[in-house]
């Protein structure tokens, strides 16, 4: 997955995130392809593609949120990273996918030939180091997350992705409201923890008065100060 809005932002792995979204931003024609790229609606737990697949297309998301997933083979799920509106998924130079991508709600992406992107970033060197970058960006989370997921208690976890979700996702000018476009077994499939441990944790960020939950879709962060603290950042 390639990253969102900044260029440097902190994230649930309690780290450096270095955009790839940032890194493709240009207003220069090669990367305007984009805006001539077809429309595709996908649905709640529909799959962008899958593990597998062959790898024909690079997509934007437009709308919604994807998760990365890798399924290892007695059925466990570990969600790499979570894509949002403006991020980029399927860049690479393998022939195929080796995750799925699959939507956490109602979803909206914007399909670009992998073939014609490449051909003409093999033409445009500009285009191909902001392409080198963004991929640079993916391998740094993942990175970022492995750490996170050995190292990192389940708060600090939880924590840091609420962070990361203002960060990427609040209204501007407002990070104290963070929608949860995604379910309970999703951020505990990226996070490394089990169902239980997140509905606790949140719990435990609510009684603490760390946050608040309206309508379990939409965190209140009423102790920013306190929650970053808490994330160990």
């Amino acid at each position: 997955m390639l990253g969102a809005s900044q260029a440097i932002e902190a994230n649930v792995y309690g780290g450096a995130h270095i955009s790839a979204s940032a890194a493709l931003a240009s207003s220069e024609p090669s990367v305007d392809r984009f805006e001539r790229g077809t429309i595709r609606r996908i649905e709640a737990k529909e799959h962008v593609f899958c593990d597998g697949d062959p790898r024909t297309h690079v997509f934007r998301i437009e709308e919604g949120v994807i998760a990365l997933s890798k399924l290892l083979g007695d059925g466990r799920r570990q969600i790499i990273e979570f894509a949002y509106p403006g991020d980029y998924i399927g860049l690479g130079t393998l022939r195929e996918h080796i995750f799925d991508a699959q939507a956490t709600c109602a979803a909206k992406v914007r399909c670009l030939s992998a073939a014609a992107l490449e051909q003409e970033a093999s033409r445009d060197a500009g285009l191909a180091l902001r392409l080198y970058k963004a991929v640079s960006a993916e391998l740094a989370a993942t990175r970022a997350l492995l750490v996170s997921v050995g190292q990192q208690s389940a708060m600090e976890r939880l924590a840091g992705f609420l962070l990361s979700l203002s960060a990427r996702t609040a209204n501007p000018g407002d990070e104290t409201v963070v929608k949860l476009p995604m379910r309970r077994s999703d951020i505990a499939d990226l996070l490394g923890l089990t169902i239980e441990t997140v509905s606790r944790t949140i719990t435990k960020l609510r009684t603490m008065h760390v946050i608040d939950v309206v309508r379990g879709t939409e965190v209140h962060i009423l102790d920013i100060e306190r929650l970053t603290e808490l994330a160990g950042q």
